[in-house]
């Protein structure tokens, strides 16, 4: 049978890539495990001719591009979208590996309307000041989000104090604010003004129940799981890390100055190991029906990060769902056999779908 040949579908600007390392390490597993594997945008596709211009790397950095043929499988990989990627998407000239997701406010009706999910799901609406009124009725903390934002960018977390209302908040430069506004009125007015100069690609933010997530004192943290399909086209825990923040940082996010951590390291000392045990358990259940309610909702995918809450009182909350996750948090946590288990499950997939291809 002749090698698999997969495409990795993302932005490029000249020989530039937002995910270079991520992509050698695709390349190079996709050899190891006997596919032909390489990186291109959609401008570097030709249909009529059924070739690719893709990209692979150099040994000594850097990258090249060569003629390749047409894709057996292409994974979406593309983060950024430029000029032409929708609607090129939208032409289905491949077989994709993953199909196309939502925005995060869309993701989130989907779940609160499942009722498997609802319990993991903590109240969300739109942006607005009558919506930011009635939540601080039922809640002492919020977080005000883009629904297609990413990294934790432009997310505000204001708690309800004695004093009036704290803002700790990241701009899309991951610049800080902390802020105290006396009334809501204020706070309302800043905001007002920060959804208009955070939107992301005309997008709208929306108001999510803040929850107590200081597991350690002064620090915000969460669980990044992820889910990924197995050679055998199952969905299966690849594992797990806890994400702690730093001082007065609204989120946990690696790239705004979080740092990793194992989930025994965190948990343990919180709730112990049976009780452990019993969250990483539900974790788990919560990450298997969210991919089955995605799947009934848009198709077949390939992975999702799960960033998931777990309260001071042990009780588990779904806070966000990233189609394209990254893998570095098992580096950082120094699991080198997770973060190759996380590489390498994508290639396999595709190389599951490949031979399923031939067998139709």
């Amino acid at each position: 049978m002749a090698k698999p040949v997969i495409g990795i579908l993302t932005w490029r600007e000249g020989h530039s890539f937002k995910e270079p390392g991520y992509f050698r390490s695709l390349v190079k597993e996709g050899q190891k495990l006997g596919a032909t594997v390489f990186i291109f945008s959609h401008k570097d596709a030709f249909p009529d001719k059924k070739q690719v211009r893709g990209y692979v790397p150099l040994e000594k950095g850097g990258w090249t591009h060569r003629t390749f043929p047409w894709p057996d499988v292409v994974i979406d990989r593309c983060r950024t979208a430029q000029d032409g990627y929708r609607e090129f998407r939208k032409q289905k000239h491949f077989i994709y590996a993953n199909n196309t997701f939502t925005n995060k406010m869309s993701a989130t009706r989907l779940f609160t309307n499942n009722e498997n999910l609802i319990k993991w799901i903590p109240a969300t609406v739109d942006y607005s000041l009558d919506n930011l009124t009635r939540m601080f009725k039922k809640h002492t903390i919020l977080y005000i989000k883009p629904g297609n934002g990413t990294g934790g960018k432009s997310i505000v977390k204001v708690s309800k104090t004695k004093d009036g209302y704290r803002l700790l908040g990241r701009t899309r430069g991951y610049g800080r604010r902390n802020l105290l506004f006396k009334d809501i009125s204020s706070l309302g007015n800043w905001l007002n003004r920060w959804v208009q100069q955070e939107r992301i690609r005309k997008g709208s933010f929306m108001i999510q129940q803040g929850l107590d997530l200081e597991l350690i004192p002064g620090h915000v943290s969460d669980m990044r799981l992820l889910i990924q399909k197995n050679e055998n086209g199952n969905w299966e825990v690849t594992g797990e890390g806890m994400r702690i923040g730093g001082v007065n940082n609204p989120t946990s996010n690696l790239h705004g100055g979080g740092r990793a951590a194992s989930v025994a390291d965190v948990l343990h000392k919180r709730f112990g190991v049976k009780k452990t045990e019993e969250i990483v358990a539900e974790c788990r259940e919560l990450a298997h029906g969210i991919v089955s309610a995605i799947e009934k909702q848009y198709g077949s995918m390939l992975e999702f990060g799960l960033d998931i809450g777990i309260d001071t009182r042990g009780r588990v909350w779904l806070i966000e769902v990233n189609p394209k996750p990254g893998r570095e948090l098992f580096k950082k946590m120094g699991r080198s056999d997770l973060y190759v288990r996380a590489i390498r499950r994508p290639i396999q997939y595709a190389m599951h779908l490949k031979e399923e291809s031939v067998k139709e």
